[in-house]
């Protein structure tokens, strides 16, 4: 249903929010994909052609680059914390799904990897947003172990953050080395968790 137009012929203003919010993770998302594919130094008008945009929308949503890397990373985080438990109960196993979380997880961490290079100039902002990172996927991890432990899937003990961390490490050996597989590690070190049957 189309939104009722104004007698100046604009659409309501609700509706006009609600183009910018599509338009803004239409974006994020495209940004993404392209910060994965060619690294966060992409041009801009690569992120507004996936996105289906001009250059001057991306410019209207993110005055600077910094700006928009900021926000797919936010965006990235909050899709990962979203994901674990909408897994959780819609999966067979927890197992299962921590296994599809750690994936969305490395998906995350590669577009991160270039996202962190970016940030690095300013040390305070990125600190403040790896405690984000921190703060919204650790319980997020720590839920999906607890519930595969509690289903004797997994050992018991394992911590979220040891797990997280380790898992990061294995991803960091994936930039310009096409011989090195980290989802192959990641698989590894997930069958280590799991419980002899």
């Amino acid at each position: 249903m189309e939104p009722i137009a104004s007698p100046s012929g604009e659409p309501p203003a609700g509706g006009r929010r609600a183009d910018a919010l599509r338009n803004r993770q239409t974006l994020l998302d495209a940004a993404a994909e392209v910060f994965v594919a060619s690294g966060v130094d992409a041009p801009i008008r690569e992120i507004a052609a996936r996105a289906g945009v001009g250059t001057g929308t991306v410019y209207r949503h993110f005055p600077t680059r910094a700006d928009l890397v900021v926000a797919v990373y936010r965006h990235q985080v909050e899709a990962c914390a979203e994901a674990g438990p909408s897994l959780l109960a819609s999966t067979g196993s927890p197992f299962a799904a921590l296994r599809r979380w750690i994936d969305l997880f490395v998906d995350f961490l590669v577009t991160k990897h270039g996202l962190a290079g970016a940030l690095q100039s300013d040390s305070g902002g990125f600190a403040a947003l790896h405690e984000y990172f921190l703060d919204r996927l650790l319980p997020v991890c720590t839920q999906l172990l607890d519930a595969a432990a509690a289903a004797g899937e997994i050992r018991p003990g394992t911590e979220a953050y040891e797990l997280m961390r380790g898992v990061g490490n294995l991803c960091i050996g994936h930039d310009g080395d096409p011989r090195y597989d980290p989802r192959r590690l990641v698989d590894l070190l997930l069958r280590g968790l799991a419980h002899p049957a």
